[in-house]
């Protein structure tokens, strides 16, 4: 699996510039995820047209899915201070032991058909326990993990994990201090209202919102440690523009898509200069739009994450890459 990470190096100047500054890492990110079979059969990577990409693109390939997941995790994992004083807070409500932080990012691949745990090779132990808050001997989380995704596709129905963890499947994250090897199941929203209270989940994280308390804090209504975390909603804004703008063009045959489907004029912009490149191979099109992107707003990483396969998954069947943006909150 391959984790491409595109971290902010500016403040976002003009929006349309911004946005084709994005637009440029997803287009590479959807062409490379193209199984080599395919795009061999298409003259090349470096051959394809835009247009063939749009019709051989397959829902899930280089997903977006887990952005925000990512960029926190990634957070914890290198000790960022901003994040780190927070989850310690909500670790402490939890009853959490230890002092070693960490992050195991569990993301299962929108149809079910796998899981993703990354460092879960170094982190996840046959004697890792998830902490439930409630009375009675933690359960074992490796031991579940394959219920978990299992419990995902069907969205809870015919769930074998135990009834003290069956919404343990609606996590994003798993937080916890490695030197005891204590859990919590995470819930990770971009939208605090969209936080939802499940078995098994400890802990909501949400990005602090201008105006409102940042204090981490116990949410009796929903049973949730609310953690908010320093996060550069203007960035991760952009992204998501330009994630809509990609995946507009591409269901519309590569050309300009209705109004209703993209309907902010600095989107429509960055589709209208896709729609007059469409027939260029989009190589050459990604080269053309950094002429007309924010110069210096990007720079991109690219590294591996670790595999815990669940469910049956073949080869064909894995989703190849997972891009995700890291404002300049979550880098400085």
């Amino acid at each position: 699996m391959e984790i491409r990470e595109e971290h902010q190096l500016n403040p976002v100047a003009d929006e349309v510039s911004a946005i084709t500054a994005v637009v440029g890492p997803i287009l590479h990110g959807v062409l490379y995820s193209l199984k080599r079979e395919v795009a061999d059969a298409l003259g090349g990577y470096e051959k394809i047209p835009l247009y063939l990409l749009a019709r051989n693109h397959r829902p899930g390939d280089g997903d977006a899915g887990i952005c925000f997941e990512y960029a926190v995790h990634d957070a914890v994992q290198r000790g960022e201070p901003s994040v780190q004083e927070r989850v310690e807070d909500a670790l402490k409500l939890c009853k959490i032991p230890g002092s070693h932080q960490s992050s195991i990012l569990f993301g299962v691949e929108k149809s079910g058909k796998q899981s993703l745990i990354d460092t879960a090779a170094d982190l996840l132990t046959s004697e890792s326990r998830v902490m439930t808050g409630r009375v009675g001997h933690p359960p074992l989380l490796k031991r579940h993990i394959a219920a978990a995704t299992t419990a995902f596709r069907t969205r809870g129905k015919a769930s074998r994990l135990p009834q003290s963890i069956d919404g343990l499947w609606k996590a994003d994250l798993f937080l916890g201090n490695s030197d005891s090897d204590k859990w919590v199941g995470t819930s990770v929203k971009i939208n605090q209202i969209d936080l939802a209270p499940a078995r098994g989940l400890r802990v909501g994280l949400v990005p602090t919102s201008q105006g409102r308390s940042d204090a981490v804090r116990k949410d009796d209504r929903k049973g949730l440690i609310i953690c908010p975390v320093p996060y550069d909603g203007a960035f991760v804004e952009i992204f998501y523009m330009a994630w809509e703008v990609v995946t507009a063009f591409i269901h519309a045959d590569a050309k300009l898509p209705k109004e209703v489907d993209l309907p902010r004029p600095a989107a429509r912009q960055v589709a209208r200069y896709l729609e007059d490149r469409r027939g260029f191979p989009a190589v050459d099109v990604i080269e053309a739009l950094k002429r007309l992107a924010q110069p210096e707003l990007l720079k991109t990483e690219t590294s591996a994450a670790g595999l815990i396969v669940a469910g049956g998954v073949k080869a064909d069947q894995m989703v190849t890459s997972v891009l995700a943006p890291t404002p300049i909150g979550l880098t400085s």
